[in-house]
């Protein structure tokens, strides 16, 4: 736990070089709600073949805040497939369940904290709020 956070806070103060400290801790904020944003859209829409546009898209919004968000966007997406990498284990006693699923959503997450546009893996028919 302790290594986690110190982890943590070490890839936070290199991020912050270049920068204020409180601009990145606010673009991270707006990051990470960009992100919960993203997922809350994710789960209300509930639309098959989504999840890879919603992946694309919280981190493309996230990362268009600056050093912060783009930050908040990667740590957000690697504890997603972190975890899910860990239920998988847990669940199926195999770590190689959904592996190229996993690959496929951090794909897509590198596809929006790159600029490109999340529309790439929007499904047809995905309601236009989205």
């Amino acid at each position: 736990m302790k290594l986690s956070i110190g982890i943590l806070l070490c890839t936070l103060v290199l991020g912050v070089s270049s920068q204020g400290f409180f601009s990145f801790l606010r673009e991270a904020g707006q990051g990470a709600k960009d992100m919960w944003r993203a997922y809350s859209d994710m789960r209300e829409a509930n639309y098959k073949d989504s999840d890879k546009y919603f992946h694309a898209r919280g981190n493309y919004d996230a990362a268009k805040r600056g050093p912060g968000g783009e930050w908040a966007a990667k740590v957000i997406s690697d504890a997603r497939e972190g975890s899910q990498r860990f239920t998988d284990l847990f669940r199926h006693g195999d770590s190689g369940h959904g592996a190229a699923d996993s690959r496929a959503d951090q794909a897509a997450n590198e596809w929006g904290r790159s600029g490109k546009d999340p529309n790439h893996f929007r499904p047809a028919g995905l309601p236009d709020k989205y």
